[in-house]
């Protein structure tokens, strides 16, 4: 998933089909997003009212998605943010808790309610709240990371 686009049908069949099986719910609305899931794609990327963040399994994960909400958020364009280490979306002293939401997220599958403090590109300080963080799990089991989506986030 290296050469991941914006767009990419099957990444957003790991992304929404993973939610919906861990969490029940549908991660992109049909009523608002349309029925076919080129359409959908396009906007969750380009019109979500959400931010969705993805990263990678490496040891220190990659961001792999983030839809311009996300984008606008933390203040990367999508050249920028994927690729960069996740762990740098949190300033040094709360990554701690951070790496403990996604061990457990790890052993359960998901998270629902997490409030953390993040860092833009610009060195702004702002909380993100009642975030969910799934782990991104095909329809065969295989993990191919994790991914966030909050709706509320306001500066610290």
């Amino acid at each position: 998933m290296n050469a991941l686009s914006p767009f990419d049908l099957d990444f957003f069949r790991l992304l929404t089909g993973s939610h919906e099986r861990l969490l029940g719910t549908e991660l992109v609305p049909k009523d608002e997003a349309g029925p076919d899931e080129a359409g959908q794609a396009r906007w969750l990327y380009q019109a979500a009212p959400f931010c969705t963040l993805a990263h990678d399994t490496e040891a220190d994960p990659r961001f792999i998605y983030a839809n311009r909400a996300a984008q606008a958020c933390f203040e990367y364009d999508w050249d920028e943010i994927r690729g960069l280490r996740s762990r740098l979306s949190a300033e040094a002293e709360n990554r701690g808790e951070r790496q403990r939401l996604l061990d457990s997220v790890a052993r359960r599958g998901f998270a629902t309610g997490y409030r953390g403090l993040r860092i833009a590109k610009s060195g702004r300080r702002f909380w993100i709240e009642d975030v969910t963080v799934w782990q991104l799990i095909d329809a065969a089991g295989l993990l191919h990371g994790q991914a966030a989506t909050y709706r509320d986030w306001r500066d610290a």
